[in-house]
């Protein structure tokens, strides 16, 4: 006997980062953040609870992966059971349409589609305090792709974590705005994001720092949305993550998650923005980098980027829906 379903959702770029963690059993964020879930970058993950199924087996793209018991697919999985009061194991068959851990935010579209299908797949509901629980427990910024749009992620005070849920600030399709994914580098980054958020939390001389600001850009970030301030959003969206590297970089040992390419294309960006053109760079912990533009001006500047030296790819991504269950 088994229980199957099968759920996708999109990875979601930080416009106003999350770095480091209030409670890391919980996986509790230290600061809020803001963000954008991309119309591109999918993750659909199937998952079945099976009788006599020995251990949870993993697939991802057609690789086995194994599952031990500090991962965070076995603390969601451990979750699921719990609250569905059974001990069956699990299958779980997951594809990226995108590169994975190489900073294209595929743990959260991976937790947050996880969430949804095994959520499904146990019998529980499906209401977001459920799913924003179970993806959080996997990756701090999944739950934000749970929702469609610009979505917003309170840190919370609860210490349970009850209070730390998105909110859709404007839904997909309601602001001509775009993201440009210009893919700067191949292959997996060395620190994980959780490794480094702790590294920096330890370690960095400005973590402090980081902690007020980062909420103050919150608040900035979100009135930016509210009045559709494209500008006003843009330049918040820089300086969270010029703040977020410099944490990283000030950190024991440093942390630099940019090659070269990262630092011409955040040039060029600057020189087209002094030229007239308005966008707005923004890195996540990896090489590659997300240019906020208006969709008006999003394929001059996709020409213009993919024209850099070094640059691999450039993928065109608007606001784009939550997290969905796909029909068996």
């Amino acid at each position: 006997m088994s229980s199957r379903a099968t759920a996708s959702a999109r990875a979601n770029i930080a416009l106003v980062k999350y770095w480091g963690k209030r409670d890391r059993r919980l996986n509790l964020p230290a600061v809020g953040s803001l963000s954008m879930t991309l119309s591109a970058l999918t993750t659909t993950t199937s998952v079945s609870f099976e009788e006599g199924l020995p251990d949870d087996e993993f697939t991802l793209n057609d690789t086995p992966v194994v599952i031990d018991n500090g991962c965070r697919m076995r603390r969601v999985l451990d979750e699921v059971r719990s609250q569905a009061g059974f001990s069956k194991r699990a299958r779980v068959l997951s594809r990226n349409d995108f590169a994975t851990a190489a900073g294209l935010a595929s743990s959260a579209s991976g937790f947050a589609a996880l969430a949804l299908a095994a959520a499904r797949a146990a019998g529980l509901d499906t209401k977001l305090t459920t799913l924003a629980h179970l993806a959080r427990l996997g990756s701090g910024s999944a739950p934000r792709s749970l929702l469609g749009g610009i979505v917003a992620l309170e840190a919370g005070e609860s210490a349970d974590g009850s209070d730390c849920l998105p909110v859709q600030l404007t839904p997909e399709g309601s602001w001509e705005i775009e993201l440009l994914v210009v893919i700067t580098g191949s292959g997996s980054k060395e620190v994980g994001s959780a490794e480094g958020m702790e590294l920096s939390r330890t370690t960095s001389p400005y973590y402090s720092a980081w902690l007020r600001e980062a909420a103050r850009d919150l608040a900035r970030g979100r009135r930016a949305v509210a009045a559709r301030d494209f500008g006003a959003l843009g330049r918040v969206t820089e300086a969270s993550c010029f703040r977020m590297h410099a944490v990283a970089l000030a950190a024991t040992p440093a942390l630099l998650y940019w090659n070269g390419v990262t630092v011409e294309v955040i040039r060029k960006v600057q020189a087209l923005r002094r030229l007239g053109l308005e966008a707005y760079s923004t890195v996540d912990a990896g090489p590659h980098v997300k240019v906020l533009v208006c969709s008006r001006d999003s394929a001059r500047l996709a020409q213009e980027l993919g024209a850099v030296d070094g640059v691999l790819e450039v993928l065109t991504a608007r606001p784009g829906p939550g997290a969905w269950e796909e029909s068996e």
